[in-house]
Parts: structure tokens; sequence; C-alpha cells
């Protein structure tokens, strides 16, 4: 069978959804669409917005199974699916969600008659990614399930005698280096990735991802639920926070209960606030309601997007959300919601235009031997375009 992952919400998780599928999110240890590839046999592609089409494809076949790209897999709901005739939908009607479909069509993003299906009722328990901060509020279960997933019928590399471990959760994979640290597996379990490296004087509490080639600095103080991406630097006090991939929080500094996508860089002495002065629910600017949503949370901090940065000492607001290729720097606090290509801080923006963008990216990217493609630009160029109307400074 064909494996088409659909987006989802997509609007109300951007700025993340900028520049990936839903499905590319990455929440636990592995991105939605990695754990999906774990349980199905057979291609995966991405319908999603056709400016991302270039570099996120979609392949249609004869016999096409469309799954919502924003719900975790189980075994169980795996086997919900593969039961589905031609012409059937799988629909939970507690999260009045499609949760799969299958069809010989080809189906565009949003513009199928859900009333050309039969509708199956699906009442097992979900997990799935309908707003930013989900990332990071179910990052604790989506670490624990990738776990389990990741290590089953394995074992891991010993750990050290120069370190401490209190609990049993723990999980070592080859080229991995961990050297005088804390770790306690007693709140949630830890996996160290291939060739990840943990320095001397790191205290680390699960859960924990410390995705492949990562890195926690010296004497980072690390709290669960955290996920620190493929390639990531990580140093200072992180709390309950998702770092998608390649980017670097590398100094002194809180970040707390936020979620951080690609490329990004936080300055030295970054600070990031996930709770009101006076411990009220928290609202934070929402993409598809075109203002300040309710979280229902008490803590929440930053929501930064891919290719983003901050200057040194800079302070974020609780629940400040950054859109993709923003700088800010200078005293004071920003606003709390930085549009796309805004560079600046508290006491003026302008607009940081492409070809200066590019540039940085194409360093940064660089250093990691990964190209900026023409791809890669193309959705940068539609992202600049389509956030104009955000950028009124």
């Amino acid at each position: 069978m064909n494996y088409i992952l659909f987006d989802d919400r997509r609007i109300d998780l951007l700025p993340f959804t900028y520049t990936r599928p839903v499905s590319e999110i990455r929440c636990g240890i592995l991105t939605i669409t990695e754990k999906w590839a774990h349980y199905l046999n057979g291609d995966i592609s991405f319908l999603t917005s056709d400016y991302l089409q270039v570099k996120y494809k979609v392949q249609y076949e004869t016999d096409n199974c469309y799954i919502n790209g924003g719900v975790f897999p189980s075994s169980e709901l795996l086997h919900c699916i593969e039961d589905l005739e031609e012409g059937e939908m799988l629909y939970h009607q507690n999260e009045e969600k499609i949760i799969a479909f299958r069809s010989s069509q080809k189906v565009e993003l949003g513009a199928f008659d859900v009333h050309g299906f039969h509708q199956v009722n699906c009442d097992l328990e979900i997990i799935s990614i309908n707003e930013v901060w989900d990332i990071f509020s179910k990052n604790d279960v989506a670490i624990k399930r990738d776990f389990e997933l990741l290590t089953d019928g394995r074992t891991s590399q010993p750990l050290g005698d120069t370190n401490t471990h209190i609990g049993q959760e723990l999980f070592i994979e080859e080229g991995a280096k961990v050297q005088g640290a804390i770790l306690n597996s007693t709140t949630g379990p830890i996996y160290i990735g291939k060739n990840a490296e943990i320095m001397e004087g790191s205290v680390v509490r699960g859960a924990l991802a410390l995705c492949e080639g990562a890195q926690l600095k010296m004497a980072s103080k690390i709290y669960g639920a955290t996920t620190i991406g493929p390639q990531c630097r990580a140093g200072g006090e992180v709390s309950n926070s998702v770092m998608f991939g390649y980017s670097n929080k590398g100094h002194d500094g809180f970040l707390g209960n936020s979620v951080l996508g690609e490329w990004c860089n936080l300055g030295a002495d970054t600070n990031v606030s996930n709770l009101k002065n006076n411990y009220a629910e928290v609202k934070i600017w929402n993409y598809a309601k075109g203002g300040f949503k309710n979280t229902g949370l008490q803590f929440c901090g930053l929501m930064m997007g891919d290719h983003s940065k901050s200057g040194i000492n800079t302070m974020f607001n609780t629940a400040t959300v950054v859109g993709v290729s923003a700088n800010i720097y200078g005293g004071g606090f920003p606003r709390n919601f930085i549009p796309s290509y805004a560079w600046g801080g508290a006491d003026k923006w302008i607009t940081f235009r492409t070809n200066k963008a590019f540039e940085v990216a194409e360093k940064m990217m660089e250093r990691r031997n990964i190209p900026f493609t023409e791809a890669d630009k193309s959705i940068m160029e539609y992202i600049f375009e389509e956030t104009s109307k955000y950028r009124n400074f």
C-alpha cells in the first residue's frame, strides 16, 4: 500500500509548519514521520501545502492510504487503518478528527469530500499534535513511547564509571560519549543517541531524548521532558522543551516549556519566561485565530520558527511566538509575537531582507555540511511574501 501523510491543523501549528509538513514535527525522540516509518511497510510521502511540495513530495499510486500527519501511531491504530477498504474513512468522534482514509483517487489537501466516504468510527485513545504547545506538553509520553519502540530487544552501550546513574531506563547508542555526569531516570527514560555527547558536570533528570550527534555542554542542567534534536547544542538550564534539530542554545540562560525549530541560535544568557507574574493561564499568538488564544496552561515559554536567532542577553516574555528567520536583540522585552523576517528588538523593528537572510542560513548550514538548496530558497521566499502582512513596522 502507498502511504501519504496529510497535514491537519497546519495553520494552528505555525510557525513550525511554515517550513515542514505537520508530520515532520519532532515530539519525543522521533519526528511523527519517523514514528510511522517504524510501523508501516511501504513508501511514505507528504500531502502538504503546494509551496512545500518542492521539497516534500506527494506520491500517488492506485491504492493510497492517507493518514493524518499529526497523529502518533500505535499497533492498535495501525490494525484499524489496515482494515480500511476502498472508500472508507477512520474517524475519531471524541477528537473530531479524521485519522485515515483509503482511496484510489489523487486527493488534494483540503479538497476531498468526506461525504463520499463510509465512516468507520475509532474509539482508541490517540495522541495527536493540534496546537504548538502540544509539542512540549505531550513530549513526556512521546519520549516514553519512542524509547520503548527504539530499544525493544536491544542492549545499551555501557555507561562509564565516571558517571552516576539513578534509576533503570537508560539507553546509550553506539559512539555516544558520557563523562562525569549525573543521570536520573526515575522520572522518565534517558535516551542518548548515536555519537551524542554529555560533557562533564551535567545533571540530567528524565525523560530526556538526546538525539544523534547532539551535545550537552559542561555543567548543563536538564529537566524532563526534554528533547535535544539531532546535532543540537544545549547548555545552561533547560526544562520540558523540544529542539527539533541543528539548533544551538550553547550557553547559560533558561529555556523552559518551549519549542525551537531547526537552525535556531540563542545567544549567551538568553532567558525565557515561562510563567506569568500573576500565575494566570497563558495566552499565545495563534495564526489561525489571528490573535491570542488561551492555552489553558500555566507554563508556556518560547515558540521559535526555523532559522531565527537571538542576541546575547535577550529576554523573551512568557508565551512569545517568533516566526521564521527573525533576528532579535537589544535590551528590554520584545513584543510577544514577532513576525517572520523581523530584525530588531523592543526599541525598533525593520524587515530582514531575503538576500541577507539566505546568506546567514547558507553559512550556518554549511558548518554542518548541509547545503541550502534551491528548494529551501523557494520555500523561504514564499514565507517572506506570505508573512509580509504581519510586518507593519
